[in-house]
């Protein structure tokens, strides 16, 4: 059964914008990336939209439907009231490119800060060998598709775009927490995550897990578990004692960044070029 939904979407770029209200039909059983693609093929050719697989597995089509971080493959038009009128916007946290679009290039330079997993070079007798009870924790967190919602929604980028030097965002905490609970990592990342990272500007309000796609427990299962393990190498009079008795062997190296922040980055994002178009521009 076709039927008219009202879309409000915002139009612009990076110099501003406004909403425009539009009349889409749409059948039964859709969802809103539906009713995006049918408004770009009938009405507004030039709409931008970044999505690929409409599948909830890209991580691409992420936008704000009503207020709230969604992937618009993944909003069903019945969970709508009829009549009502759905507003699209881009990601708020990230800066506009055009339309629904955003720079998402935060993220990806603060992946790069990440220092990769690094298992012991020496596995003579099998002992990279271990259970599925050994990674069902840090597992959880491999079901991330990186649509950036949590990033979108955490609050302290969100309202304060000058921590984002500072503060990598759930995302990379969940990452770092992974590595850590990772049975056969060489490498100690908790201070980096703290210091560097910005895990102590977390106060686990559990917005970016509400947001999660892959129902992720972020904040239980992984930023809050972090922040203990932070604490315990900290502070723990046990883990102090154990270390300078020498009965504590700590089997892990802490490492720092992996890439100094301000250094040649092979990642590239939109710019503008003299005549006002966007173009591929490094950034340093």
């Amino acid at each position: 059964m076709t039927r008219d939904l009202q879309l409000r979407v915002w139009r612009g770029d990076a110099n501003g914008g406004d909403f425009v209200e539009y009349t889409v039909p749409v059948e039964e059983g859709e969802v809103v990336l539906d009713a995006v693609h049918r408004l770009q093929a009938t009405q507004a050719g030039d709409l931008a939209v970044r999505w690929n697989c409409k599948a909830g597995k890209c991580g691409s089509c992420s936008a704000e439907i009503n207020g709230m971080p969604k992937l618009m493959c993944m909003s069903r038009l019945s969970s709508f009231e009829p009549g009502e009128t759905i507003t699209i916007t881009p990601m708020r946290t990230f800066p506009v490119i055009r339309d629904l679009v955003t720079d998402v290039t935060f993220n990806f330079e603060k992946a790069r800060e990440v220092p990769a997993f690094a298992p012991a070079t020496d596995n003579s007798g099998g002992k990279f060998r271990m259970a599925q009870v050994d990674v069902e924790r840090s597992q959880e967190f491999r079901k991330c598709i990186e649509c950036f919602l949590c990033q979108n929604t955490c609050h302290v980028i969100r309202d304060h775009d000058d921590n984002k030097p500072e503060f990598a965002g759930p995302r990379f905490f969940i990452r770092y927490a992974e590595l850590d609970m990772h049975p056969l990592d060489t490498q100690d990342r908790k201070k980096m995550a703290q210091e560097e990272e910005g895990l102590g500007f977390c106060n686990i309000t559990k917005c970016c897990t509400e947001v999660c796609p892959e129902h992720i427990k972020i904040t239980d299962n992984g930023i809050i578990p972090m922040k203990e393990r932070v604490v315990d190498t900290k502070y723990d009079p046990i883990v102090f004692l154990g270390a300078k008795l020498g009965r504590r062997k700590d089997t892990r190296t802490p490492v720092g960044p992996a890439v100094k922040r301000g250094g040649p980055s092979p990642i590239k994002h939109p710019a503008k070029t003299a005549d006002g178009e966007s173009a591929d521009a490094e950034v340093d």
